[in-house]
């Protein structure tokens, strides 16, 4: 045993003692070169270094290398090209980063070897190069002019006219590892990349000459593809010219395509934006040989070839060929019957369904396997040109990942059709599409690379695909580009449905299905006809009881994003509505045992009476199956093990199924009712239980989660008491959910709430707290109102922004509750802990804290018009100032929080009390308040802050107590609302501001003549350049302006002044026809509502113009003589109008 141990050697001592040796071997003073023996030593020494396998210390390989290269003169050629081997060797090996010392000395060396040495050297020379630079590229700055200067080494060793493959190879290889990125490093000048970007792309543009071995070109080809990608991500290239996407894009097309078997197609030199497939161009015998190929067996031709695939692996593409049928056969077959039975709706637990689904099989693997043409295990040369055929296509949807996020998306779906495919016209065959690979090649790991550049596409589509529409059978002599989208979104959905069933790669299914995902998640649905989600629905069944854990997960992501798209859909409520047993049934032996014991669900969890017969939306007396897989995923023990995927989540793995599983299932809960509350609510409190559940759980994401699901429900329940909603109130849910919040504060709630360490945790609890509806709160009892307040006014204090932010959020929504908002001592508590967070250093809180601050000044308005003086003379005026303060100094904030400071600081104008304006304390915070409105009204702020600051200055027009019309910033905020009113491009800020010049209701607080006549004529330009606009989406305002100003010029006639009427009537000499027209268009409009939700009819129109004309009728005595014609006839102008609106 001792003998044994002495002989261990010592990590790291092998090569210091070869670092002596090369130490031995310097030359003795007086000798200039080693003799031949020192150089056989050399050689000898060398080759042992390179067969080597101690892992030596960074420093020691560092060192030996530089050692190495000092004793080897640049004339000694075969030195020099086995120290390059060494270098290579060694470098790669053993992964060592050369400090910058020897790296500059290693780099020199092989720069000069490159000029001085002969070309049979290059190679080995080069792939040291490229060895030294990788992930050193900013450390080699002054070396880029000799390597890519206008006549640098890469640069020549790269040309197309190098006839030496292997040589330009190796040069495209080192230029790549120069072009990779270090983080927190600079990366490569411009001029460099664009050169380096030219002379890939010039090699992804050449083709294959007839003395090169396919091999090679692979690898040449991947490198180049390297290179991109590494400019792309590294250097966060923009591609922003035409033509540089374009030929990007054509060179990554043709690569995608490298080497599929039954496949060759021409490309050009550059792709350009169309709206239909272009350049398809295939080679006929090619073509010939693969047109009797049906989608389907490609996909079986994989099942044979990939057996002896390990569980949780893509495998190497050069072993695909080999192996039996294996155990993915079988789970190819499980997939074809679990897709046949769905379609024929035909049970699995059925005999001779089962016998004949399985002749079915055998048949359709025989055909498959005799027409493979992988199915011998050739091995070899043809089985590794596969495998780096198979690289080549894995490389280039690799660098088409990243060239997605260098082009802007609406750049990008210009080129949509040269990679998305369409289905085919009569007679032409399909274009190749990204389709083309996920359903042909067999590389399961190229078929997923595939499928996540389509993902990439996909993510983000939604405005580019809104155009779609083929709900209209269209009978046009063209075809609109609104059909052309929707029959692509139409192939997509048939050929990734094809892929699902074909497909038996775990991995690459749950790409398949993330697609499918991404996919529903941006398709317009209510514009194309119905039918595409359910055959999506039907198809995804089966796999969520699939063996593979990630499957499952990904299946239900699809789920939740069909119940989450433009919900709700009609079509996916009658598929909600489906029973369980349709197309679940056939979905494997453990699903039938699944969903009978998910029966328990509802007998276990506390209910209080039974649910109504007949809920909104739901035909069915049992409940949604979607519902019932997901809590029964959520809540009850896990029965069977599914696959050893399951060993990546430990937590839970003895009693609950997975983390991730239960999660998304809580997800799909979430999303089911938010979109789809109607049939959700029959089972509220149910699924209240579910969320305590959760709650009650150690796991914080499953916590989070169940506080997401309480928060939709609470939410649910809100949108239906809305004074807004369509719910009829026999259909709504009892106000008795008292019941289920008081299981809430009883429950796990409050704990959560408190739960410091998982803010996420707390900051979801605080938004399900504040879903509280207002009536059930009013309900509770006063402990646990009072728990609610002091655990909210708590948080408020928190040092994490996004619960202090949710904190005070949920406050803003507490102020607005009726039985909370009458209570002085409560107000003022919340007051002062929103005060607290508007001046936060987050400008999350500050933006939720000013939205609260409105709520609370709407507050103070409401308690001031219900409970009179009584509440204004409770309220602390030290609060208030302080409140007027603050609120003033937000306005100058960021838009997010201006623009409710400005609604906030209207308000308390609006509430301010004589003996307030009267204090000087006041005065100056008032003016100073004033003059901040003023200056948001006429700022270039966005147009929902200036929109609330328009209102805001009707509020303070409210407040009789303000010096309106002697003030000096009367004028001021007067001439701002009339600039506005002219000018302002949104035309919903113009109506607030006619809004807000129509609240005065003296005369006296218009001031001055000239004051009042300026409004007016403000308010005709007004009226004529109300249907003027640049946006085509502001005309759509323009009849709710037209009438908003029409009121405004109304109140104006019914509170002139004799002095007043000589411009009034010069404006309607001047502009009759067209006021005339729109007034009289104003008063024979119908009931409409106007910006402000105010509904004007037409009795209440005829009431302000008859009030007009009495007013003028009373002042028409002091009318001068000379005025008299024209006044008369002024009035005779009104009251025509007024007879032809109520004729």
């Amino acid at each position: 045993m001792a003998a044994v141990a002495v002989e261990e050697p010592e990590p790291c001592g092998s090569f210091r003692r070869y670092l002596a040796r090369l130490g031995a071997l310097r030359p003795q003073p007086g000798a200039e070169r080693p003799d031949g023996d020192r150089r056989t030593e050399l050689h000898l020494l060398f080759d042992q270094l390179i067969s080597e396998s101690c892992g030596p210390a960074p420093a020691d390989v560092c060192a030996l290398l530089a050692q190495a290269c000092q004793l080897v003169h640049l004339d000694q050629e075969h030195l020099v090209s086995k120290v390059c081997q060494l270098i290579h060797h060694l470098l790669n090996r053993f992964q060592v980063m050369v400090d910058e010392q020897n790296l500059n000395f290693l780099l020199s060396y092989c720069i000069s070897a490159l000029k001085q040495c002969s070309s049979w050297t290059h190679v080995e020379i080069l792939q040291a190069l490229a060895a030294l630079v990788y992930n050193n590229g900013p450390k080699c700055q002054k070396y880029l002019p000799d390597l890519l200067g206008k006549t640098g080494l890469l640069l020549q060793f790269s040309d197309s006219a190098q006839p030496d493959v292997e040589l330009r190879r190796a040069a495209v290889r080192s230029m790549a590892n120069l072009c990779l990125s270090v983080p927190g490093q600079p990366y490569l000048d411009e001029s460099y990349r664009s050169v380096c970007f030219q002379t890939f792309l010039s090699v992804l543009q050449s083709s294959k000459t007839s003395d090169v071995d396919d091999i090679t070109f692979c690898m040449l080809l991947q490198n180049a593809l390297k290179g991109i990608q590494s400019l792309l991500n590294g250097g966060k290239m923009k591609l922003m010219q035409t033509d540089q996407i374009g030929s990007l894009l054509a060179v990554l097309k043709k690569c995608m395509f490298h080497g599929l078997p039954g496949l060759s197609i021409e490309m050009p030199t550059a792709l350009y934006p169309a709206p239909l497939p272009q350049y398809d161009k295939r080679s006929p015998v090619k073509q010939e040989q693969s047109e009797p190929a049906t989608f389907k067996q490609p996909g079986n031709r994989r099942k044979k070839s990939k057996g002896k695939q390990k569980k949780g692996e893509f495998g190497e593409e050069g072993k695909e060929g080999l192996g039996d049928a294996g155990n993915e056969s079988v789970l190819g077959a499980d997939m074809l019957k679990l897709h046949l039975g769905d379609v024929q709706n035909s049970p699995c637990s059925d005999p001779r369904t089962r016998d004949h689904l399985s002749s079915h099989y055998t048949s359709w693997k025989r055909i498959s396997s005799s027409e493979s043409e992988y199915s011998d295990a050739e091995g070899g040369i043809q089985s590794k040109m596969r495998s780096y055929q198979a690289n080549v296509r894995q490389g280039a949807l690799a660098c088409f990942l990243s060239a997605i996020k260098s082009i802007e998306k609406r750049v990008l779906y210009g080129y949509w059709s040269a990679f998305v495919p369409d289905a085919p016209g009569i007679g032409s065959p399909q274009s190749v599409s990204l389709m083309t690979i996920a359903l042909k090649d067999p590389s399961p790991k190229t078929r997923a690379c595939a499928l996540q550049v389509l993902s990439a596409i996909l993510e983000g589509s939604k405005q580019f695909l809104s155009v779609a529409e083929d709900a209209n059978d269209h009978k046009r002599a063209f075809t609109p580009f609104s059909v052309t989208i929707a029959s692509s979104i139409r192939e997509l959905h048939r050929c990734l449905l094809l892929a699902l069933v074909a497909e038996s790669s775990s991995q690459t299914l749950t790409q398949i299905v993330k697609c499918l995902a991404n996919l529903v998640s941006n398709v317009p649905y209510s514009r194309l006809k119905p039918g595409l989600l359910t055959r999506v629905w039907n198809q995804i069944k089966p796999y969520i009881c699939h063996k593979d854990v990630n499957v499952r997960v990904s299946s239900l992501t699809l789920l939740g994003a069909i119940v989450s798209v433009q919900a709700p859909l009609p079509e996916v409520q009658l598929l909600l509505q489906q029973p369980s047993s349709s197309g679940l049934n056939n979905s494997g032996s453990a699903t039938p045992h699944r969903f009978n014991s998910s029966e328990q669900w509802r007998k276990a969890l506390p209910s209080e009476g039974e649910p109504p017969d007949n809920p909104a939306g739901c035909t069915s007396s049992e409940p949604c199956w979607l519902l019932r897989l997901c809590v029964s995923i959520i809540v009850l023990p896990r029965e069977d093990s599914y696959s050893d995927s399951d060993a990546n989540f430990p937590s839970f793995s003895s009693v609950y199924e997975p983390c991730p599983l239960r999660l998304e299932s809580l997800q799909v809960l979430a999303l089911l009712v938010k979109g789809y509350f109607p049939m959700a609510q029959s089972y509220f409190l149910e699924l209240g239980e579910v969320a305590c559940r959760c709650m009650e759980e150690m796991d914080p994401s499953i916590q989070l989660h169940g506080a997401k699901l309480l928060e939709e429900l609470g939410t649910g329940v809100l949108q239906q008491y809305k004074p807004d909603s369509a719910v009829a109130p026999d259909q709504r849910v009892p106000v008795s959910v008292v019941t289920f919040w008081t299981m809430m504060l009883n429950g796990p709630l409050p704990g959560t709430l408190q739960n410091s360490p998982h803010a996420t945790l707390q900051t979801s609890a605080c938004d399900a707290l504040s879903s509280i509806l207002p009536e059930a709160f009013s309900s509770l009892q006063n402990d646990q109102q009072i728990l609610c307040v002091t655990l909210l006014l708590g948080l408020n204090h928190s040092e994490n922004p996004l619960v202090k932010a949710a904190a005070a959020r949920a406050l803003g929504v507490y102020i607005l509750f009726s039985c909370l908002r009458q209570d002085v001592m409560f107000v003022a508590d919340t007051a002062n802990a929103i005060l607290n967070s508007l001046h936060d250093k987050s400008p999350n809180v500050r933006a939720k804290a000013a939205w609260s601050l409105g709520n609370l000044t709407d507050t103070l308005i409401i308690n001031m018009e219900t409970m009179g003086q009584s509440f204004q003379e409770e309220f602390s005026d030290l609060l208030l100032l302080k409140m007027l303060r603050s609120a003033t100094e937000a306005s100058k904030d960021r838009d997010k929080v201006k623009s409710n400071a400005v609604r906030a600081l209207g308000n308390v104008l609006h509430f301010l009390q004589p003996y307030h304006i009267a204090n000087p304390r006041f005065r100056e915070a008032i003016e100073e308040s004033l003059q901040a409105l003023i200056s948001t009204v006429q700022s270039e702020a966005t147009m929902k802050v200036r929109w609330n600051a328009c209102y805001a200055l009707g509020n303070v027009f409210k407040n009789p107590a303000l010096p309106l019309g002697e003030a000096p910033w009367t004028t001021q905020a007067y001439s701002a609302l009339s600039s506005v009113v002219k000018s302002c491009k949104n035309f919903k800020v113009r109506i607030k501001s006619a809004m807000a010049l129509s609240i005065p209701s003296k005369r006296e607080c218009y001031g001055s003549t000239e004051q009042f006549c300026q409004i007016w004529s403000a308010l005709v330009i007004a009226l004529q350049k109300s249907e003027d606009t640049e946006d085509f989406l502001e005309f759509k305002y323009s009849a709710s302006l037209r009438t908003q100003i029409c009121q405004a010029l109304l109140h104006l006639l019914s509170l002139a002044r004799s002095t007043d009427l000589p411009v009034i009537w010069e404006t309607i000499t001047e502009n009759g026809d067209a006021i005339k027209s729109y007034v009289l268009q104003y008063l024979k409009s119908g009931v409409e509502e106007n910006e402000a939700g105010m509904h004007t009819d037409s009795y209440e129109r005829e009431r302000v113009l008859k009030g007009a004309i009495e007013h003028l009728g009373g002042i028409e005595k002091h009318v001068t003589v000379w005025k008299t014609n024209a006044f008369s006839f002024f009035v005779c102008f009104i009251k025509t109008a007024s007879s032809l609106s109520f004729i």
